[in-house]
């Protein structure tokens, strides 16, 4: 029983990190969009 209570317990720790790596975090997102208008306006310049 003991066994079986730690396997479901890390599937379930697996399982949240697994969905968690998927999203984006709101830093990289606005990361994401200060590269994209540094782009913009690099490109503007030319």
């Amino acid at each position: 029983m003991k066994k079986l209570s730690y396997t479901f317990l890390v599937m379930f720790c697996l399982a949240l990190t697994l969905s968690g790596c998927r999203e984006e975090t709101t830093g990289e997102k606005v990361e994401d969009a200060v590269e994209s208008v540094a782009d913009d306006v690099e490109d503007a310049v030319d």
